[in-house]
């Protein structure tokens, strides 16, 4: 079932007492609830590789050209995998000073791409990769990358990562900065949610050896 940002702030409200909001914005104390639903869908994010999170970049090169954009990486990815899919074998990363060195020093001939380093971002803020040796034609290379999710801005925007997870975070976070208050305890509930977290990555790890 899917759960959308305003409908996981209420939910963090309901379980602190309060009173549902309309809009995310719609006081102060809903605005910060929304602060804390997407701290919490980062920390998610990071704590596994989430296959709703998982996506192909393809890049098709052009002769003699080094350089390219990952449109729509942005700068906080990981790579899972990458690959000249003409040529049929992987692509190795290697760090920006070779990559300098290999496509600076000397005149190397343009020919099948085989290496590649992040470097820098373009207009879009999205991060640039070169790859080597220079591309004697058009190759696909293929990069399996993981992208976190946007921060939640709209009220409508549906949670990629589990929502019970970052609900129950947020629903920590928000009894750490108000105090104990006859519920749970802020420490009660951030044990239930390492606990829920750890449980969601058991299962899918199951999953995928099955």
């Amino acid at each position: 079932m899917s759960t959308t940002y305003l409908q996981a702030v209420n939910d963090v409200l309901i379980r602190l007492r309060e009173s549902t909001v309309s809009t995310v914005a719609e006081t102060s104390y809903s605005t910060l609830i929304g602060k804390f639903v997407n701290d919490t869908k980062r920390a998610v994010e990071d704590a596994y590789t989430w296959n709703v999170l998982t996506t192909n970049v393809s890049i098709p090169t052009v002769s003699g050209t080094a350089s390219y954009s990952l449109t729509g990486a942005g700068q906080k990815f990981r790579v899972m995998d990458a690959v000249n899919v003409t040529g049929n074998f992987g692509l190795r990363n290697i760090d920006n000073n070779r990559m300098y060195r290999y496509l600076n020093f000397g005149n190397p001939a343009n020919a099948i791409p085989s290496y590649y380093a992040f470097n820098g971002v373009d207009g879009n803020y999205d991060t640039m990769v070169d790859v080597f040796p220079k591309p004697d034609g058009v190759y696909n290379l293929v990069f399996t990358i993981v992208v976190p999710q946007d921060t939640l801005s709209s009220d409508g925007t549906v949670i990629s990562v589990p929502a019970e997870l970052v609900i129950q975070g947020a629903y920590a976070r928000a009894l750490v900065e108000r105090g104990e208050d006859g519920g749970l305890s802020s420490s009660q509930a951030y044990a239930l949610y390492r606990s829920m977290l750890s449980d969601y990555i058991a299962d899918r790890k199951s999953t995928r050896l099955n």
